[in-house]
């Protein structure tokens, strides 16, 4: 099959296109390579001894339009995107045009040029807001919703709460509505947390890598104050390894019957729900030291917990995480200390 993937050097993206390229498949890139650590990952893509980039931005209809009329891919990876919540607030506008007009550009060049292609976009928990509808309460290392204590379905409002929001709901319904309009094959993933391999965490985007790679500066001594941590620490989400992510993907477009305009709340599930406080115990376990931190003022439009309930995702396609958050981590610890550190 061919693959198309923008933002295929990326952290999701390059995982994708390895797994596709070890299968034998046709894969494209589609990326601006503007992230942190893009780069990296297509260095190692190119290791593969395979010719996987188009370089360009999904902002530029024309360049979208073009790679999908060329190469008339069966399916769409749709992963490019701004995913800072701090950014979108920084700069609103930015924020729309990669989430909300890239993605329906994106939409565009399938309609005109490839309509039959698989597309599965990769929205987030945020088009949720900060879910304060909802009351909790606060234990000793970790809040707990009292109404929805096992997790959120896809019934859950949507409410925009902030510019990521509102740019990633848009073009999150815009793929429904493709879907319902012009019959295209969309697939709504609405992401948790995620981690693993090739995630070259920034200090507001990739949290779990993030805190990872703070352990792993600890123990190398290159970290001359303390890390900070936003409010009180007992956020939680419930995280996903990215290995489980890539076989969630793959069993998406071979399985028969997803419907078209589908919606899915992917996540690790309560069982791999965790806080930040009980990241960095986890994580200091592993590494055998102290995590010591400062607290700072909690962000702007932050949910105090989201943890997705993956039941709809089971029943239609049979998948589920394998990977518990424990054992994940300790393998994202490793790759930090030999990759990103």
């Amino acid at each position: 099959m061919r693959y198309l993937i923008t933002g295929g050097c990326g952290f999701l993206g390059s995982n994708l296109a390895y797994h596709a390229i070890q299968k034998g498949e046709e894969v494209i890139v589609f990326d601006n390579l503007e992230r942190f650590g893009a780069s990296e990952n297509l260095k190692w893509l190119k290791s593969l001894k395979v010719n996987v980039l188009s370089h360009g931005d999904i902002r530029d209809s024309g360049a979208v339009s073009e790679i999908v009329k060329s190469y008339k891919p069966e399916v769409v990876f749709h992963l490019a995107g701004q995913v800072a919540m701090t950014k979108s607030i920084a700069n609103p506008r930015l924020d729309f045009e990669v989430n909300a007009l890239g993605t329906l550009n994106v939409l565009e060049a399938v309609r005109m040029y490839s309509p039959q292609a698989v597309v599965i976009y990769s929205s987030t928990n945020k088009v949720y807001g900060g879910l304060n509808q909802y009351s909790y309460r606060e234990l000793e290392t970790r809040y707990v919703c009292v109404e929805k204590p096992l997790g959120f379905d896809e019934t859950t409002p949507i409410e925009f709460s902030s510019p990521y929001g509102c740019s990633k709901g848009a073009a999150d319904q815009y793929m429904q509505d493709y879907a319902r309009v012009y019959g295209l094959k969309t697939t709504v993933f609405r992401h948790s947390s995620m981690y693993g391999g090739r995630q070259f965490p920034t200090y507001d985007q990739g949290w779990v890598a993030w805190f990872c790679l703070k352990g792993v500066e600890l123990i190398k001594d290159r970290l001359s104050s303390p890390f900070t941590v936003s409010g009180s620490g007992k956020q939680v989400r419930d995280i996903l390894h990215v290995d489980d992510m890539v076989k969630l993907y793959f069993a998406v477009v071979s399985t028969a019957g997803v419907p078209s305009g589908s919606v899915f709340n992917i996540g690790g599930g309560y069982p791999s729900s965790v806080s930040i406080l009980e990241l960095l115990e986890i994580i200091g376990e592993k590494l055998e030291i102290p995590m010591k931190f400062e607290r700072i003022s909690e962000r702007q439009s932050d949910q105090k917990v989201f943890i997705s309930d993956i039941h709809k995702i089971k029943k239609i396609v049979g998948w589920e995480p394998k990977i518990s958050a424990r054992h994940g981590v300790s393998d994202m610890v490793d790759w930090i200390y030999q990759n990103a550190s």
